[in-house]
């Protein structure tokens, strides 16, 4: 075997071992990369100038602020206020409460930015919620668990930000747009679900109220509801940064959670600075040891070779996009999301990137095949914890989680292989091949062209 092939056998195989081992992450992806280093004869201190490197970027910054705002907002009460919101809008409808549910995830996810928040904190009271009004135990969990998947789609995703880090600094402003009607189809589609199986086992419906009641309801979600338009609307009018407009948001919602809920007080204050701390270091951690683990596979032409590979194997962009999709929903099913974005995407973006597919696209395709694998055993740890609050185990569960991991790969397929979904500029993939870029000037004269024809 050549010295190049002892060092990848060192480096993916020492990775997956110390895995297999139940190493922590972190220190997996550290330990592999120093031996590798060693066996190599590079010298430690660039590894640990690589380690740093990896955190040298303004753009990291918006993570913590991210996950503070999130916490802020799950302590802070804003999540009932979402879910009775949801219950307002959908909740006299048949099944109307999973409805609601799936509703009040579309609203926390773009919040909170995290699949794991969402079912930690929507799912502490709805799934008891839907045990008691009549539903079974392993369907409250499927609805809740598969409906957080939509954290990682409508921003502020905190798993997008590791892309744009991992891909050489793409636009958030450009990421945080292209996942806003995937999520949306993907929180319609588990609705339709929900009502069909509602139906189909004649489950209740939920609250019907009153207008003024309603608007009641609707005053007290928006003020929380308001952090979407800060974090959003100040990327995308210009005025703030990613950054920016998290740190902003994390003072509107100590803000609003302190002097208009009243639901903040010291203790609150001190277990959210002090989970989102150690939240912060397990994610700055898996971030240092990922770049370290990201310049070794570059230095051994890992990246190259797989993409060689791959396109040995066919000629045809959605043959391939294929097998980029299983390899995702695969991987998604046996590690944490976050540290496959870091480690997968300089490997698998310029093979996407080669056949045609825009980056900003590739980044909602891995979002959603990744979000998959965070509700999908046996690592998924949003299922785990929906498992917890539900009382229920992961094998009962799977039963009821079927449809829905049919309706979301459906969904998957979509966003794949019609790029429009996530490109609202490129018009023209409709109507030509699903991974054949198009420039803002191609988009502009086909609309001039349809507008005329029209």
């Amino acid at each position: 075997m050549t010295e190049q092939g002892i060092g990848i056998l060192i480096l993916i195989g020492g990775f997956m071992g110390l895995m297999l081992i139940r190493v922590p992450v972190a220190f997996a992806l550290g330990i592999s990369s120093v031996v590798t280093a060693m066996h190599l004869d590079l010298p430690l201190l660039l590894i640990g100038q690589r380690m740093v490197n990896g955190l040298y970027s303004f753009t990291f910054l918006a993570v913590p602020f991210f996950i503070l705002v999130g916490n802020i907002m799950t302590e802070g009460g804003i999540s009932d206020r979402l879910v009775k919101f949801a219950d307002v809008l959908v909740g006299r409808f048949r099944g109307g409460l999973a409805q609601g549910n799936v509703v009040a995830s579309t609203f926390f996810g773009g919040i909170s930015g995290s699949s794991v928040a969402d079912v930690a904190s929507i799912g502490s009271f709805l799934i008891p919620a839907m045990k008691r009004r009549g539903y079974p135990a392993e369907y409250s969990v499927a609805v809740t668990v598969t409906s957080s998947v939509q954290g990682v789609l409508i921003p502020p995703s905190q798993n997008m930000i590791y892309y744009a880090l991992a891909a050489g600094g793409l636009p958030i402003s450009k990421l945080f747009i292209a996942g806003y009607v995937p999520g949306l189809i993907l929180s319609g589609t588990l609705m339709f679900l929900c009502w069909l199986m509602a139906v189909r086992h004649n489950h209740p419906t939920g609250n019907k109220y009153a207008f003024r009641e309603g608007l009641q309801v609707l005053a007290k979600a928006s003020i929380g509801l308001f952090t979407i338009v800060i974090i959003i609307g100040g990327i995308v009018g210009g005025i703030f940064t990613a950054t920016e407009s998290a740190a902003v948001a994390v003072v509107y919602a100590l803000l609003v959670t302190i002097f208009v809920y009243r639901s903040m007080d010291r203790t609150k204050v001190r277990r959210i600075m002090s989970g989102t701390l150690e939240t912060l270091a397990m994610v700055v951690a898996i971030i240092m040891t990922s770049s370290a683990f990201g310049y070794l596979l570059s230095y051994l032409q890992v990246p190259s070779a797989l993409a060689d590979y791959i396109l040995s194997l066919s000629s045809s962009p959605i043959a391939i996009m294929l097998m980029i999709n299983v390899l995702l929903l695969v991987l998604g099913m046996l590690m944490d999301m976050g540290v496959l974005i870091l480690i997968l995407t300089p490997i698998l973006l310029p093979i996407a990137v080669k056949i045609g597919v825009d980056p900003i696209h590739f980044c909602i395709i891995m979002m959603l095949n990744l979000g998959i694998g965070v509700c999908t055993p046996p690592v998924g740890i949003s299922l785990m914890v929906g498992c917890g609050i539900g009382g229920v185990s992961i094998e009962k569960t799977i039963k009821s989680l079927l449809p829905f991991y049919l309706a979301m790969v459906v969904v998957l397929a979509l966003v794949t292989f019609f790029p429009v979904l996530s490109l609202g500029y490129a018009y023209s993939g409709l109507f030509c091949h699903p991974f054949q870029q198009h420039s803002a000037t191609d988009s502009g004269l086909f609309c001039r062209l349809l507008m005329r024809r029209c």
